[in-house]
């Protein structure tokens, strides 16, 4: 009999060729294969008839072919198939592009499942490439079909055919590792039950069970490992640092602290005094001022005897921070220094020493601080920014370098308060709900696309004012498949280049470029050497440009509402009003809702509780947002009660059996899905 573990060629209908297949997308055995979660799903039950297509519609339609299919040669490696099919009200012309083997298969007089997005006029319907089957041996159409994450040379069937007979295969031999107590007190079904219908749904219901089991038994897992984590930091014992008079740093600076960065500051001395590690996230909205609070545990920690460094994820980053603190801290007598992945390697080499000499005090970086070669003579204070761009590995890689060090993560990311403290249970939490006085909110628009006109010319205007402007697009190249549907960011930015801005310098910048290609242009716009910077959301945590006073984001509506006020937060950084433009066509009116909450408010905070609100329980039907990193189904934005049903369990279970000596499969499982818990916390 087969278990988990069983690779999946072994498994029937499978075999060597197919598991090759499979094994690109990391299903190696029966539990990736049958753990392999669908991204959405198409309802495909109800079956129109070609009077009923409604135009840009998704929908099964059933028809006769009336005539034998032709096979047109238009280019090399491009032949259509066309077909004519009718029915009772009406005729659907039908194009496959290179499937010419369906004119053998697609007969004559027979009747066909097609599914597929209907075009044309009501007098005449189109279809291009759809689903086809034979009515009556129907794979998939009929039934609610799952939608599953692909790589070359696996298709939809292959998946769902190899997950079926993985099912089939295991169905008797699945570990229900949740009690039956919890259970039966949360209503939830069998693992069985969840797994035949997470992948195969009977109805809408059957899938909403299936989900909500799979996802409490993910987040019950989840908050095991978090309190498990918590409870071995609690544990660890530090010498306690003493009292610092911090007069003199909040003197030094050319600014006061609001109230909110005072009592974070605050909270993090008061860790550090504790006689136990400080293990805090500093959350503010972009703007809040974060650095400072960071910048007031240095000067504490300097002033204790011990190091510090703070470790950003890009070399640009990692410059500004350093160039901001350095003239802080430097006259306070704290020796600072500056190491990233371009330092010069006498140069890197002479840090190194420094730092295991204990000369420098507080040292600024990139993953650079973590290699090997350097060493620290006196690490107390490790600080990480946008902690969400780091990896486990990396930020315990760097809290490795001392014993037990204190740690700081910041974050821009909004999430509400009630939902950090679930998350973040493994760090204190502190929130800057505050912005310093006399910085200006950036004012923004909800606009279609016919505006663009108006939006250039209001760039040019702040152009020969002086001022510069971001252009976000949603892709970076055209999509073959989907060649009108996005603005792409070389090919916008080349027509901006020619034919709206010849005069005014534009660049672009985008994920897929080489770091120092990235960091190249994000300097040269920094140094104004361009005007118009045109970037996918790479550019979400950046560099500070105070001169950039406008950001235009085409295709508004495919990003979520704390992106776009992540990427708002990229201007109003200067003494300049400055303006936010998100341009969509899309009609759906809780897509003009969500763009008129950036419009209306400012605070990421009451962002984040309304994009919570507007997403309701999640829609399985449409375009799922996932949870974050670690969460195969779970999805932390829309299942708040779920993850407090779920911890709330976990809770009463370790306060019965702390060892979990009971649940020998739920400890089992729990060591496993840890390492995935933890990696959503970076």
């Amino acid at each position: 009999m087969a278990d988990l573990g069983t690779e999946v060629r072994y498994v029937k209908g499978i075999g060597e060729q197919r598991a090759k297949a499979l094994q690109k997308l990391g299903i190696l055995t029966m539990e990736d294969l049958i753990g392999w979660f669908p991204r959405r799903y198409e309802d495909r039950r109800a079956v129109k008839t070609i009077a009923e297509l409604g135009a840009d519609e998704m929908a099964c339609v059933s028809a006769m072919i009336a005539e034998v299919p032709v096979v047109s040669h238009i280019r090399k490696g491009m032949d259509l198939v066309k077909v004519r099919a009718v029915d009772a009200t009406g005729v659907l012309d039908v194009t496959f592009f290179n499937q010419t083997w369906l004119k053998t298969s697609l007969q004559r007089g027979g009747t066909y499942v097609f599914y597929g997005r209907a075009e044309g006029t009501q007098n005449r319907k189109r279809m291009a490439s759809p689903v086809v089957e034979p009515e009556g041996k129907q794979e998939v159409t009929g039934r609610i079909v799952p939608v599953y994450p692909l790589t070359a040379g696996v298709s939809q069937l292959i998946l769902s055919r190899s997950i079926r007979q993985g099912l089939d295969a295991c169905a008797e031999i699945l570990p229900d590792i949740l009690p039956d107590d919890i259970r039966q007190k949360y209503q939830l079904c069998r693992i069985g039950y969840a797994y035949e219908n997470i992948h195969f749904p009977e109805s809408e219901e059957a899938l909403s069970l299936a989900r909500r089991r799979l996802a409490f038994e993910e987040l019950f897992l989840f908050s095991i490992g978090l309190r498990r984590l918590r409870q071995r930091k609690e544990a660890i014992q530090v010498p306690p640092c003493k009292d610092v008079d911090m007069e003199a740093f909040y003197s030094a600076l050319p600014f006061s602290l609001t109230d909110a960065q005072r009592r974070c500051i605050d909270e993090a001395l008061a860790d550090m005094r504790s006689g136990t590690p400080m293990n805090r996230l500093c959350q503010g909205d972009v703007g809040s001022g974060k650095t400072m609070v960071a910048a007031a545990c240095v000067y504490f920690c300097v002033k204790n005897g011990r190091q510090a460094a703070l470790m950003a994820p890009t070399e640009i980053l990692a410059r500004q921070h350093f160039a901001g603190l350095a003239a802080l801290l430097e006259p306070l007598g704290i020796r600072c220094a500056l190491l990233t992945g371009s330092t010069p390697a006498k140069e890197k080499k002479a840090t190194s020493a420094r730092l295991a000499a204990g000369e420098i005090d507080f040292v600024t970086g990139t993953h650079a601080l973590i290699s090997g070669g350097v060493e620290y003579a006196s690490l107390g204070l490790v600080v990480t920014d946008e902690q969400h761009r780091f990896g486990v590995a990396q930020r315990a890689a760097l809290a490795a370098k001392a014993e037990h060090p204190h740690t700081l993560v910041m974050s821009a990311t909004p999430i509400p308060r009630t939902l950090a403290l679930i998350l973040y249970r493994d760090l204190d939490v502190s929130i800057i709900d505050q912005l310093p006085p006399g910085r200006r909110p950036v004012e923004t628009y909800a606009v279609p696309s016919s505006y663009h006109p108006r939006v250039y010319k209001f760039i040019r205007k702040l152009a020969a004012e002086g001022r510069q402007a971001y252009i976000v697009c949603s892709q970076v190249t055209e999509n073959e498949e989907q060649p009108d549907e996005r603005k792409a960011v070389t090919k916008y930015a080349k027509t901006l280049q020619e034919k709206v801005f010849p005069d005014l310098k534009v660049a672009f910048v985008h994920g897929k470029m080489k770091p120092k290609e990235k960091d190249a242009v994000m300097t040269a716009f920094a140094a104004h050497e361009t005007d118009i910077l045109v970037s996918t959301t790479v550019i979400e945590v950046g560099v500070d440009v105070p001169n950039a006073a406008v950001m235009v984001v085409e295709d508004a509506d495919r990003f979520g509402l704390s992106q776009l006020h992540q990427l708002r937060g990229r201007v109003g950084r200067g003494k300049h009003q400055s303006y936010c433009i998100l341009i969509s066509d899309n009609k759906n009116e809780e897509t003009r809702q969500r763009l008129h909450v950036m419009a209306k408010t400012a605070d990421g905070f009451k962002i984040a509780e309304e994009d919570l609100r507007l997403r309701g329980p999640g829609d399985f039907f449409g375009q799922r947002q996932h949870g974050l990193p670690g969460l195969k189904i779970a999805d932390l934005g829309c299942d708040t009660k779920l993850l407090q049903d779920a911890q709330t369990a976990a809770e009463d279970l370790l306060a019965r059996d702390p060892d979990l000596e009971s649940c020998p499969a739920v400890s089992g499982r729990m060591t496993q899905l840890f390492t995935q818990a933890e990696g959503a916390l970076n």
